[in-house]
């Protein structure tokens, strides 16, 4: 996410290194820099103008007071400060006030909003404890319905639709009145796909908002647009205006205009991010934890409530107990597969652990890289998976014919699970695995690594 201007802005800072302090040549430096590395990311020149210049105002008041911190680190906190800000300062939330609370999406096509509608569903399901009635209001594109229903019955919440019915007023007022009827606590509502061009199709989206009333009306839009993406939010805007922004595609060649210029155009915050196509693929937004991201801070807040969300607790002890004993065996290990899966893809996980983005913008890593370990355990007995040290070298060969490997690599793998099961065994000994989820908790809260 972001890799290039990650890159840049991480050069412009590395031209102070081996400076004493702050001057205003090594700071009119950085800022040229900076503001290159913006424009590159495609901010609008005048944002990227008025933000470097208030970073230059901060850095010049700040090198006759902060004089004990290197310039580079000055440098760093004054640009995440300023980019926090620049981004919305603090996370907005959604405005859950009626009954039922009506969610609108709009935006353009291909933006992903039927996508986002079964994220959102699922999110207020699952972490807000919501009932949900998602409705299908595209009446225009070929299958639209179709993707709705499957996704619904994908994130288990009901889907109100009407495929006779061409007007979209009509089909979104009666899933409201429905929605009243069986006391269903949200409403979202998928509309189709416009172009702001196209008076007819703007026409429409605003008598939908008139027609219903929403309590939130959620602008989606592809991050991967840039700027392109932050001057259709305003026509958007001023039409009808709408209370927040939701970036999807953030997982593709995402340049960063978007995410850095949308809150300072528009003037609505950016409420939801959205990665791949894996309905869990879902964040809130918050300003702060994408500008450490941007500047290679990683963001471990985010990682431990990724980490939380597949914590169960019952499960946890029992594991524990099995560690402690050094009875962890090839069962287990597909379970915490399973809950690393679940979390999201590799890469962006490994982008959120301090240190860790440089070390992976390079590398391609492969979402299905568990595969093989996989298609080894599933290769074993029920026995055998519950039982490792029964692995002779008949059984490994089975092994290996069941799941297409070679015996080099089955020997590999199973040394090196031998070697993972010692080591957690050392370390349960000295630390439990509660303690260690509170310890990273605690990491999350230090002074540039989270909140």
């Amino acid at each position: 996410m972001f890799d290039s201007l990650s890159e840049k802005l991480e050069g412009a800072f590395k031209n102070l290194k081996g400076h004493g302090k702050l001057t205003e040549i090594n700071i009119a430096t950085s800022i040229k820099e900076i503001r290159r590395a913006l424009v590159g990311a495609d901010v609008n020149y005048k944002i990227a103008k008025e933000f470097t210049d208030k970073i230059k105002d901060q850095a010049l008041g700040s090198a006759n007071v902060l004089k004990s911190v290197k310039p580079g680190e000055l440098m760093v906190k004054i640009v995440m400060d300023e980019m926090t800000a620049l981004m919305g300062g603090d996370a907005i939330g959604l405005n859950m006030t009626g009954k039922p609370t009506v969610i609108l999406i709009a935006g353009l096509q291909g933006s992903g909003k039927t996508t986002f509608t079964g994220k959102i569903a699922k999110f207020l399901k699952n972490k807000k404890k919501k009932r949900v009635l998602v409705t299908a209001c595209d009446v225009y594109r070929p299958a639209a319905i179709d993707q709705l229903t499957v996704l619904s019955e994908q994130v288990g919440v009901e889907i109100y639709k009407e495929p006779d019915n061409k007007n979209p007023v009509e089909i979104a007022q009666n899933a409201v009145v429905y929605a009243i009827e069986q006391k269903i606590d949200v409403v979202i509502v998928d509309t189709a796909g416009r172009l702001a061009v196209d008076e007819v199709m703007m026409n429409e989206i605003a008598a939908i908002k008139k027609g219903i009333d929403p309590q939130e009306v959620l602008f989606v839009v592809d991050a991967m647009t840039g700027q392109d993406a932050v001057n259709t939010a305003k026509v958007f805007n001023d039409r009808i205006d709408f209370d927040g922004v939701v970036l999807t595609k953030l997982d593709g060649d995402t340049r960063g205009g978007a995410a850095l210029s949308v809150k300072y155009t528009v003037g609505k915050p950016i409420k939801f991010i959205s990665t791949g196509e894996k309905m869990d693929q879902l964040d809130v937004f918050y300003p702060e934890r994408m500008a450490q991201r941007i500047l290679g801070m990683g963001d471990i807040v985010s990682f431990v409530e990724r980490a939380q969300d597949q914590f169960d607790e019952v499960e946890a002890k029992k594991l524990e107990k099995k560690i402690k004993k050094n009875k962890f065996d090839f069962n287990d290990f597909l379970k915490q597969i399973d809950q690393i899966r679940r979390m999201g893809d590799l890469k962006s996980l490994m982008g959120m652990i301090p240190g860790m983005g440089k070390l992976t913008k390079n590398l391609d890593i492969d979402n299905n890289a568990f595969n093989k370990v996989e298609a080894i355990i599933q290769s074993m007995t029920p026995e055998e998976r519950g039982r490792p040290e029964l692995l002779n070298m008949s059984r490994k060969k089975r092994i290996a014919r069941g799941c297409g490997h070679d015996i080099h690599q089955i020997n590999m793998f199973i040394k090196q699970f031998d070697q993972m099961k010692k080591m957690m065994h050392m370390m349960s000994k000295g630390n439990n695995m509660q303690n260690m989820m509170r310890n990273l908790e605690r990491m999350g809260g230090r002074p540039g690594m989270g909140r």
